[in-house]
């Protein structure tokens, strides 16, 4: 209630003068010296502009009008008024100091830094994000010190300055410079800089009140608190510590010019006023704290210093003590002072206010915010009265004064009986085209200024719907003279308009309630539920979202519209996890698009993981917002805009946005990969607006190149409506979201474009420490995807159920609302359930009411629909229609009256209307003109439709439900029976276009009277022929061409011959029969042979073929030519000779059948056989051939020269030989230029020196032509002479192996080749060294290399004498060396295929030719894959994909495909949807009719689900209708369906249900015998668990039950691999095979799922492929052999606690584990036997551990956080020693390195990965910049560990110290321990590392 109180004399107690009435306007004040002076104009002291926040409020009545009020003369009148006035502004205007509450804001939830507690502390620089100027001088940085300034330079030490006076040798903001000390937790000191608008906004008016014609507005501000600090003390003097404590701030404020330093000293913020100094010597002596300002030393003539300006407010104690109580800006404690200036500023100015009290705003101010920001800014709104008569409203100072939401954005400087505030309660932000309003009945006098947002938001939803009140608490108003009491003084008014929740509920939620205000009402969600109450969703339910994507991209220079494409997103909310999924876009933008992840996190900050204090950003816009972005693209300054509007809730509870894109994207290539970085993002927070700006990166990759970054900058807006009325819970003006994960992938395939975002918000800092302290923080909880997780004490948390869901927190099914009679639909409406929550439907005939709760009756007779000649009766939920007297009819037609008879259907309708008002709901028939029943029927109240017969009887089967398409009752003439396989296939083919015929040139199945398929099908547009059997499948070998007869489809098939199977390859691969356009198709006889003349149907030639379809030589013609007679008899064919052979592939290379061009014919006689002498056409040489056409040395002749004699032959020699096999390499029987060719005498034997005629080099062979020894000359040196014979040893390996490097093709060794040396001997020497690169290493007796010996340049050699067992070489290696080896010429084979061998002698997945370039897929014992070779070119098969045979969805749309070649469907085929499993998606398409349907796990299409084109498509997920409510044991089936995703695996449990909906008796894991009997509620019978084949026999009627079955805990073994990494993940074993040394992502899986445990250590047995664990919530350490099937066996259980770092001694049969809580390191057999405990002291947080088995040595850390270390043992525990201590932080992680002996550790603290030896030298740093390392395994060379940060394992190259690969599992969670599983045990030392 507003009331104005005051008291005259008796004297002056007149009544009102009559018809005047009264109405107060906003109060107006001054001093209370200046009362009757005018208010001062803009811009002065006390302006609007310049007003402070602290002002007195009083009531104005105005002075023309107060006199004539109170029926005084003007002169009495204006004396009363002015006494009036003086007498209300004295009593308010006492000022007292401000509060600790008015301080700026500060502390933890603000952002701040903390400095250490000490006695001279400094903070580490502050880095401004701009400079700002003290005095005239630019800083960029600043230092806050614990003695009570801000310097903006590094400090010296304290002694150098805290008991000195001002000026300082050093630039210094002093607000109480003294020896403070924060040690032993006494006090804080918080400092920050910052953006945020309110601190800006605020400081900004401090300024323009103390500074009026200051144009500053800033744009920075850092803030520096000392909260609660105390004076130092030395403790041999102190009696006892003082209680005496200071609180004060310095607030800076800078923009790109000017800056200005605000002193803030609270009430009782002073008590001690200074300090003593250090070295007193026990002299009473105490230094005041000084306040001021001082530039520092400056520099004076070049090379010398002098102090520079400075500025002193206190250096006396009585100074000092005044701060708090006196002021510069009229407010006690507060101090202003102009600082700095860009140019020429040498002296502090202070605030221009003096004095006790500032000079008070004048009118209006409390009306509106001055913000000072450039996003906001307002200008000043005046509110004039129109005439004298009227006078402006006036606003209570009694009335309530709610504390604003952001208690940021409250200060109360405390004055007596008025409440002040620094901006005003009601803050009204007007977006863009939403004008600030005002009173009705007043006129705006000014131009209405909006507020300037960051960007414009072009879309605000919703509209404000009602004017919002100008003042905290109250209402404009009229009062009238009759409302005046001047007996009492008090002035009433009454609130009609007001806005309350009885008239305006229904805009709440229905799971909201309503609360009423002073000035209006809000919506707040009910318990269970959040939102901003106008929408509320289930807490901890996953949300969807659905909407349109449209607009135009451009690409480059290409645009692209997206027209009205799907949007869904799916956000699991307990965990923040958003995916968002865009379906349809086009390739090249979608590409583009994946840099654009903002379209994504809009739903992660919606949805946002909730940290302490954070706020997801649903909770503020509930589903009606509108977000606006640009986001600008660095290089290339490409723009793009981003509008999402969102829509409300569907019917579905979904929430539904539309977005609008458009501008430019940068050009992506097909096929990269964008990676965008982790990043945070700070929101800030306004009424009905968030905003945002930020920079992040993004790489670009393609496969084998460089990554390209790139960045963009995102500036957005979010907009929604705000209720301002109530005490709503404080929203923050800052939060900070951290994106950890943003993954962005274009299936190409599918053309979706995906983005997933993982999103926590909390307030600014980091909140990783947070995210530490409990699993719901960190997002490693088990918790389902329907539930919340509630964080307890420590690591402690709870899983709850989302609101609308039931079960125990890890499995959560829906509560169906109304089948449990739970929901709030009341009359005439239908309960329809929802996941989490339910939706209330009018039923037909009813609509919501006003208040959107109830259903109400829609009068439908308003719309006329009946006859002209009938009335409409409305009754409840329906209507009826009447004909008029005279008419008959149904109502809806009526025609007159005649003399016929009322039929029967006429007398049933009128029997019912009797008296003219029919019973309300009553069923009324509908008769024709004819007075016949018409065939379909509806109910006018209830909304079904059916069929009737002639007599009115309902037809079986043709009821419809409301709002479904009734049936076409016409057609149904006879009973219909089932629909046979070959009906449903051909309807399906009909009724694929939207008018119901088939489409042109599909195929239709042509069935028989009972439905059946035809035997004989025929193809009406083709013309071709077949039989089918009685599934309709083609029966080969039937099909007819047009024209011909058709196959007589009664004989029985006859066997397939070799046409039959040629012609259907070609013929069956495209789907509908037909062969491939422009493929060859072998025609076939009526016995399946070939039919003698064969010709191509594309291209027209022809050719005669013998028996097996081989072309007859000289028999093909071109079209059009005469063909050959094919028909003739002719004798037997002989086989074709090799010369044939040879020729006819030489002439048939050409696809037209022609010889190439300049291409040798091979020539053959009329045998077969080579003619002795053969000529090359093109050329002219000649030459002789042997039988086999290979050319005889010696008779090639030129053109022109006379033929060698050809008749005669001696066989070739092996020197012969070796140089013709030289000669013939060339295609045209020429030698190679530079290629050796032997020389050989005339007996065909090997001249005794052979000489290179490219090089010069000559040497000596014997006579198998093997060079001598020793014999090698240079060109131009003298010729050894090789006559001289002297007997010859065989060469040895050695000599063979150097000598064919010798000996190469050039005659010398290639440059660069490595040459081995052999001694004297001929046997290697044991070291080898490679001239070239300088690296050396021994090798064996058969000169292989061994392992672990190579030494780089200059580095110290191996000692090669020292014997070392040698390895076994493996199949790779041998099959390697065998193909290396020479041939048996002894000299190396050109072109052969050389295997490609692993690091550990395994063969390499995929093998290539280096010849001919093909490449193939080996399985491991290097056999090949079938299927899996490529020619040279094209793009190689991925050979880590296993063969996994097809599913029968993958089968039936393979079939469906054209061809092999090139996949497309053939057109009007269709061709169903497969999941990743290849399984069937429940929903199928058609792409060429649109048709989509429900199917069943066999791709059955379930009846009733059909939609057609352009509707909207069944949910699919829903099971199958039934006539009845679905039953537990049905709701439990599909919601484990859906928890599996929707494919669950045979050895996955799913309730077992009976076609009535109850629980099959017995129960059963998939498809295993593992079963028990379960009583009806589905609850487990104790006892009746079974392995054997045999079921249970189980009663439904046994006694009830305990608990019910989990999954079992199985083991499913990984895909077979050599290696594989073994992790822990909670509360399962994943399994993540190596190929090669990459993470194999597509073959990881579950190796083992354990409900309710936390498996954090994992060791592997090599010998018995058996898998160790620890178990911290069971406290057991377990081992399972990872064999299908196998489960778990617990080994110990007894005396663990907290059992975490685990390690295998597979040599000695050992395990030895940590435990971090008993703080002990023990040992036992593998069985759990011969326990022991090996060290139980000096261990304070043990983790890792790891055995080294050939050392016999043992290696853990301890984390200590105060003494880190990593120690070492024997196994036996003996010679404990601390290996490392310096420099360890937190070392999670510990390895060995089998290949450097060196022990290895990932740091959590340090973020090192480093490498040390046992003997502490050799320290060197592999990685320093690790995240969160927890637990690591070295393997081939590199190092793979568990990142808590990443929630994946890494992968660092030990040699580059770069990170080389990622794996991220789906299920988001920590992963603890990993280790290496292997097909067999690796060796103690590696081949390689």
């Amino acid at each position: 209630m507003l009331h104005l109180s005051f008291s005259l004399n008796s004297s002056q107690m007149l009544p009102p003068a009559p018809g005047r009435s009264v109405s107060l306007s906003p109060p107006v004040t001054n001093q209370c010296a200046a009362k009757l002076l005018p208010p001062a104009p803009a811009g002065a002291a006390g302006s609007r502009r310049g007003s402070p926040p602290f002002r007195c409020s009083a009531l104005r009545v105005r002075l023309f009008l107060l006199p004539e009020l109170l029926g005084l003369p003007m002169d009495r009148g204006a004396m009363l008024t002015a006494a009036l006035l003086c007498c209300w502004s004295c009593t308010v205007c006492v000022v007292t100091a401000i509060r600790r509450t008015d301080l700026f804001p500060f502390g933890d939830l603000t952002g701040d830094l903390i400095l250490p507690e000490g006695d001279d502390e400094t903070s580490r620089a502050l880095t401004l994000p701009r400079p700002f100027y003290f005095f005239d001088s630019p800083f960029s940085q600043l230092y806050v010190a614990t003695n009570g300034i801000v310097s903006a330079q590094d400090l010296p030490m304290e002694k150098q300055y805290v008991d000195d006076g001002l000026p300082t040798d050093f630039p210094v903001v002093a607000p109480f410079l003294a020896d403070i000390d924060t040690s032993g937790g006494r006090g804080n000191i918080y400092y920050r800089v910052t953006e945020t608008p309110s601190v800006l906004n605020r400081f900004a008016q401090e300024v323009h009140r103390g500074f009026p014609d200051a144009k500053f507005t800033p744009t920075h501000a850092v803030v520096a608190t000392w909260e609660n600090v105390a004076a130092y003390e030395e403790q041999a003097r102190a009696t006892g510590t003082t209680n005496k404590v200071n609180t004060f701030q310095a607030v800076i404020g800078y923009d790109e010019t000017d800056s200005y330093v605000l002193f803030l000293y609270p009430e009782d913020g002073l008590n001690f006023y200074g300090t003593r100094p250090k070295e007193s010597y026990n002299v009473e002596i105490e230094f005041p704290a000084r306040v001021g300002f001082s530039r520092g030393e400056v520099s004076f003539f070049i090379i010398s210093k002098t102090d520079g300006p400075f500025y002193s407010i206190a250096q006396d104690e009585n100074s000092v003590k005044r701060l708090s109580q006196v002021g510069n800006t009229g407010i006690p404690g507060v101090w202003l002072f102009h600082t700095g200036k860009r140019f020429s500023f040498q002296e502090i100015i202070p605030a221009s206010i003096g004095g006790l009290l500032a000079v008070p705003p004048t009118a209006g101010y409390g009306l509106y915010l001055d913000s000072t920001t450039p996003e906001y800014e307002f200008d000043d709104y005046n509110f004039e009265p129109e005439s004298q008569e009227e006078v402006d409203a006036a606003v209570s100072p009694d009335s309530p004064n709610p504390r604003s939401e952001d208690s940021d954005r409250q200060l109360s400087y405390n004055r007596e009986d008025v409440p002040l505030t620094l901006e005003p309660v009601e803050r009204q932000y007007a977006p863009p085209g939403f004008p600030l309003t005002v009173p009705e009945g007043r006129t705006q006098r000014v131009e209405e200024q909006q507020p300037q947002l960051p960007l414009e938001v072009l879309d605000v939803y919703p509209p404000l719907r009602s004017n919002p009140s100008l003042s905290p608490g109250g209402h404009v108003v009229s009062v009238d003279e009759d409302d005046i009491d001047f007996d009492t003084g008090v002035i009433q008014y009454t609130t009609e308009n007001k806005e309350t929740c009885a008239r305006f509920q229904q805009q709440c939620s229905q799971n909201a309630f309503c609360s009423d205000y002073p000035t209006g009402f809000c919506c707040h969600c009910q318990p269970g539920f959040y939102g901003n109450g106008r929408h509320c969703l289930p807490d901890g339910a996953p949300q969807r979202v659905s909407g349109k994507v449209s607009g135009m991209v451009t690409v480059g220079s290409t645009p692209v519209e997206l027209d009205n494409i799907d949007l869904h997103a799916y956000i699991v909310v307990a965990d923040g996890r958003a995916y968002t999924a865009i379906s349809e876009v086009p390739e090249p933008v979608g590409w583009a698009m994946m840099s654009v992840s903002p379209v994504g996190e809009l739903f992660g900050w919606l949805f946002a993981l909730e940290l302490p204090n954070g706020q997801a950003g649903f909770k503020i816009t509930g589903a009606e917002f509108s977000r606006h972005a640009e986001v600008v693209f660095s290089p290339g300054n490409q723009r793009l805009s981003i509008t999402q509007t969102g829509r409300g809730l569907d019917e579905h509870n979904h929430l539904s946005v539309d977005t609008v894109i458009s501008g430019n994207v940068p050009f992506v290539p097909p096929g990269a990969e964008v990676t965008v970085k982790p990043f945070k993002e700070t929101y800030q927070y306004y009424p009905s607006v968030a905003t945002s700006s930020s920079v992040r990166e993004f790489s670009v990759g393609l496969p084998e190149k460089v990554s390209e970054s790139y960045t963009f900058h995102l500036k957005q807006n979010i907009t929604y409506r705000d209720c301002r009325h109530g005490n709503r819970a404080a929203t923050p003006e800052t939060l900070q979201i951290n994106m950890e994960r943003v993954f962005v992938m274009y299936v190409k395939e599918e053309r979706i474009l995906r983005y997933a975002i993982t999103n926590k918000i909390s307030p600014v800092g980091d909140s990783s420490e947070v995210e530490l302290l409990n699993p719901c923080y960190a997002g490693n909880h088990d918790c389902d995807t329907t539930a919340q997780c509630i964080p307890l004490e420590g690591q402690a948390f709870r899983c709850q159920c989302a609101t609308g869901y039931r079960g125990d927190g890890q499995n959560c099914y829906d509560i169906d609302e109304c089948a449990e009679g739970l929901s709030s639909c009341g009359d005439y409406s239908q309960c329809l359930n929802l996941p989490g929550t339910h939706r209330c439907q009018c039923q037909s005939g009813f609509e919501l009411g006003y208040e959107s709760r109830t259903c109400v009756d829609i009068d439908e007779c308003s719309s006329s629909p009946c006859h002209i000649s009938a009335r409409c009766v409305n009754a409840q939920g329906s209507f009826q229609c009447q004909c008029l007297p005279g008419f008959q009819g149904d109502g809806f037609l009526c025609s007159p009256q005649a003399d016929r008879l009322r039929s029967q259907c006429e007398q049933h309708r009128d029997s019912l209307q009797s008296g003219g008002q029919p019973s309300v709901g009553a069923y009324i028939p509908q008769c024709d003109s004819d007075g016949q029943y018409r065939p379909r029927q509806c109910h006018g109240s209830t909304g079904h439709c059916w069929c009737v017969d002639s007599r009115g009887q309902e037809k079986p089967g043709t009821r419809t439900p409301p709002g479904t398409a009734p049936q076409a009752c016409d057609s149904l003439d006879k009973p219909e029976h089932p629909k046979t396989q070959c009906e449903r296939h051909r309807d399906r083919v009909q009724t694929s276009s939207a008018d119901g015929f088939p489409l042109a040139g599909a195929y239709v199945p042509q069935c028989d009277e009972n439905g059946q398929y035809r035997q004989l099908q025929c193809h009406s547009s083709t013309g071709y022929c077949w039989c089918v059997d009685s599934q309709g499948e083609e029966r080969p070998g039937t099909r007819t061409p047009p024209g011909t007869p058709p196959t007589d489809c009664d004989k029985p098939e006859r066997p397939r011959t070799q046409c039959d199977h040629h012609r259907d390859s070609v013929q069956t691969t495209g789907p509908d029969g037909l062969p491939l356009l422009g493929a060859y198709v072998p025609q076939c006889d009526e016995n399946g042979l070939y039919v003698p003349q064969q010709c191509h149907g594309s291209t027209g030639y022809c050719w005669c073929v013998d028996d097996r379809g081989q072309e007859l030589p000289e028999t093909r013609t071109a079209p059009g030519a005469s063909r050959v007679d094919c028909s003739r008899t002719e004798e037997p064919e002989r086989r074709k000779t090799h010369c044939e052979h040879h020729r006819d592939s030489v002439q048939t290379t050409s696809p037209d059948g022609l010889t190439l061009s300049g291409a040798y014919v091979p020539q053959c006689d009329e045998n077969g056989l080579y003619v002795p002498q053969q000529c090359h056409g093109s050329t002219g040489y000649c030459w002789c051939v042997d039988s086999r056409g290979q050319e005889r040395a010696g008779t090639r002749t030129g053109p022109g020269s006379p033929h060698a004699d050809c008749r005669t032959e001696r066989p070739k020699t092996h020197c012969e030989h070796h140089r013709d096999g030289v000669q013939t390499t060339g295609p045209d029987g020429l030698p190679l230029l530079g290629v050796y060719v032997p020389q050989c005498d005339e007996n065909g034997l090997y001249v005794s020196q052979q000489c290179h005629s490219s090089t010069g080099y000559c040497w000596c062979v014997d006579s198998r032509g093997q060079e001598r020894v020793g014999t090698r000359t240079g060109p131009g040196s003298p010729s050894v002479d090789c006559r001289t014979e002297e007997p010859e040893r065989p060469k040895t390996h050695c000599e063979h192996h150097r000598d064919s490097v010798q000996t190469s093709s050039d005659g010398f060794p290639p440059p660069g080749a490595y040459v081995p040396q052999c001694d004297e001997n001929g046997l290697y020497l044991p070291q080898q060294c490679h001239a070239s690169t300088g690296h050396c290493w021994c090798v064996n007796s058969s000169g292989q290399e061994r392992a672990g010996t190579r030494t780089g340049p200059g580095s110290l050699r191996v000692n090669c004498r020292t014997d070392q067992p040698e390895l076994p070489k493996t199949p790779c290696e041998h099959h390697k060396e065998r193909v290396q080896a020479s041939s048996s010429r002894e000299y190396p084979v050109a072109g052969a295929y050389v295997p490609q061998c692993d690091a550990d002698g395994q063969y390499i997945p995929l093998q290539c030719h280096s010849s001919t370039g093909y490449c193939w897929c080996v399985k491991e014992d290097g056999q090949e894959r079938a299927g899996t070779r490529t020619p040279p070119g094209a793009q190689p098969r991925d050979c880590a994909k296993p063969d996994a045979p097809k599913t029968p969805c993958e089968e039936q749309r393979d079939r469906a495909q054209a061809s092999i070649q090139e996949r497309y469907p053939v057109a009007g085929v269709f061709v169903p949807r497969c999941d990743a499993q290849g399984q069937f998606l429940p929903q199928q398409c058609h792409g060429s009719t649109g048709h989509c349907w429900c199917v069943d796990s066999s791709g059955q299409e379930r009846a009733g689900t059909r939609t057609a084109p352009g509707a909207t498509p069944a949910d699919c997920r829903k099971p199958a209708p039934t006539s009845r409510a679905e039953s537990v044991c049905e709701r439990w089936r599909a919601s484990l369906i859906e928890h599996y995703g929707g494919s669950p695996d045979p050895q996955q449990y799913l309730p077992q249900c009976e076609p009535d909906g109850e629980f099959s008796p017995v129960q059963c894991y998939g498809e295993s015998t593992y079963c028990w009997c379960v009583d009806q509620e589905g609850r487990e019978v104790p006892g009746t668990r079974s392995h054997d084949a045999v079921k249970p026999a189980c009663l439904p009627s046994v006694a009830p039950p305990i608990v019910r079955p989990v999954t079992r805990p199985d083991v499913t073994p990984p895909a077979k691999t050599a290696v594989t990494l073994l992790y822990a993940q909670g509360q399962k074993i994943g399994a993540l095979p190596l190929n090669g040394s990459r993470l194999d992502a597509e073959r990881s899986k579950t190796l083992l799922t354990l409900h309710g445990s936390i498996v954090v250590g994992i060791a592997y047995d090599c010998k018995e492929n058996k898998v160790y664990w620890t178990d911290l919530s069971a406290r057991t350490i377990n081992r399972a052999s990872m064999a299908s099937g196998a489960e778990p066996e617990m080994l110990i259980n007894t005396k663990l606690v907290s059992p975490e770092g685990l390690a295998l001694d597979a040599k000695r049969r050992l395990m030895f584990w940590v435990d971090s809580n008993t703080d002990v390191i023990e040992s036992a057999s593998l069985d759990g036997s011969r326990r022991r405990t090996l060290f139980d002291s000096d261990l304070v947080n043990p983790r890792a551990i790891v055995v080294v088995s050939s050392t016999g040595s043992l290696y853990w850390t301890d984390w200590n956080r105060e003494a880190p270390k990593i120690e070492t043992s024997t196994v036996d525990g003996q010679g404990r020693r601390v290996v490392v201590s310096d420099g360890v932080g937190l070392p999670n992680a510990l390895t060995y390195d089998l290949s450097s002996g060196q022990i290895c550790w990932a740091d959590a603290g340090t973020k090192r990965l480093e490498c040390i030896s046992p003997n502490g030298s050799g320290r060197r740093v592999i990685n320093s910049d690790l995240n969160y390392p927890f637990s690591m395994v070295y393997h081939s060379n590199h190092f793979y560990f568990s990142d808590w940060r990443r929630d994946g394992v890494i992968a660092v190259d030990k040699d580059s110290s770069k990170f080389a690969d990622e794996y991220l599992p789906e299920q988001r969670s920590h992963l603890y321990g990993i280790t290496i599983a292997t097909t067999h045990c690796l060796p103690v030392l590696q081949r390689r590392s």
